[in-house]
């Protein structure tokens, strides 16, 4: 981890190019004020960096996602230059276990970074990675036994694709993302279940338990799939029906505040706000009308709600609030709880935003 002196300098940089915007906290569907903002959340993250991090790496590369996603559509080189040093500060390889998807979730920013920058050492150790798994392929539900795993993996594996053009790793992934499914998916609620020892497990009041978070992970993972999967891939109409399949039903989970609670079909379970699980519905949902996969009149509303909420959630420091912390079921949220996945969310969903109001005129 970067030294509390340097965070706060790459703070101030970030800050600097938010000063000259001027902010309306009554227009946050605004473009000015959608940069503003995810400048100023992503600006406090990285002067704040959860220490548990350092162990659980997935949970900052889902934040320098967030951050990749954001200059591709902003190009603003703070977003580029915290990602790259992300990078440089783990080598550019993956993690320490092999066959683990949370290991491999930092890969994701490695490719976006290729793409700008077309450097070798950005691509060849994680492609390596995955071409040693390959070679002894295990289940889906053996190496991605949780419905995390879903975001981990997946989308670094079309990201691969894409970039060296070789066709086994969609191979590779069609076999494992449906054997997951087979697995985890609930075909008659529509949702997955976060692993095995929920398949029997109710809530107090005797719903399924569905997690927000983990649903989150699945629809922005399979959203960034269907993103860089060629139209002409015979498993294309097949993740776009699940896709749909899964935005009819989170559309409908959303409370009346704009947040989802982290147990969906039972959201008094847990009756306070998360903004990991809202963040990641907000980006799948804004990604599906700007790709025109989902209908704009029905579910901008429901898009407009999630970002208002994740807005109310921002403190005056910029700091993204209401986070569920580290974890696999629902569980309790406090006001002050951050974490960096939370923001890498709110930086997906904001970009996805940036778009939709080009499209929409707003």
């Amino acid at each position: 981890m970067a030294s509390s002196k340097t965070n706060k300098l790459v703070g101030l940089i970030i800050l600097t190019g938010i000063c000259a915007l001027s902010f309306k906290k009554n227009d946050i569907y605004s473009k000015k004020d959608i940069k503003y903002t995810m400048q100023k959340v992503f600006a406090w993250q990285v002067e704040h960096p959860v220490k548990v991090n350092l162990s659980e790496d997935w949970a900052r590369a889902a934040l320098y996602i967030g951050a990749t996603r954001a200059y591709n559509v902003i190009h603003n080189d703070v977003y580029l230059n915290a990602a790259i040093k992300y990078a440089d500060s783990v080598n550019w390889k993956p993690g320490k276990r092999p066959r683990h998807a949370d290991d491999l979730t930092r890969g994701q920013v490695f490719l976006d970074l290729y793409a700008i920058k077309k450097q070798n050492k950005m691509l060849e150790p994680i492609k390596n990675r995955i071409d040693s798994l390959i070679v002894e392929i295990k289940p889906g539900r053996v190496d991605w036994w949780w419905c995390d795993a879903l975001f981990m993996e997946p989308p670094l594996l079309v990201r691969l694709a894409n970039q060296t053009g070789d066709e086994k790793y969609l191979t590779y992934l069609d076999q494992m993302w449906w054997d997951t499914t087979d697995y985890l998916f609930d075909k008659n609620e529509g949702l997955y279940f976060r692993d095995q020892s929920y398949f029997k497990q109710k809530t107090p009041s005797g719903k399924k338990v569905f997690w927000s978070r983990g649903n989150g992970w699945v629809l922005a993972g399979l959203a960034q799939v269907i993103e860089w999967l060629p139209t002409t891939n015979p498993s294309y109409p097949k993740y776009v029906d699940l896709y749909k399949t899964m935005a009819a039903k989170i559309g409908g989970l959303q409370q009346p505040d704009g947040f989802w609670r982290t147990s969906l079909l039972d959201p008094g379970q847990v009756s306070g706000k998360e903004t990991s699980g809202t963040g990641f519905f907000t980006f799948a949902l804004a990604w599906g009308i700007n790709q025109r996969l989902l209908n704009r009149e029905a579910y901008l509303p429901i898009v407009k709600r999630g970002w208002g909420a994740l807005s109310s959630a921002i403190n005056d420091e910029g700091k993204l609030q209401w986070v569920q912390q580290i974890g696999a079921e629902p569980n309790a949220v406090k006001q002050d709880d951050n974490q960096e996945y939370g923001t890498g969310a709110y930086l997906m969903a904001g970009a996805e935003m940036l778009k939709l109001n080009c499209a929409t005129g707003k």
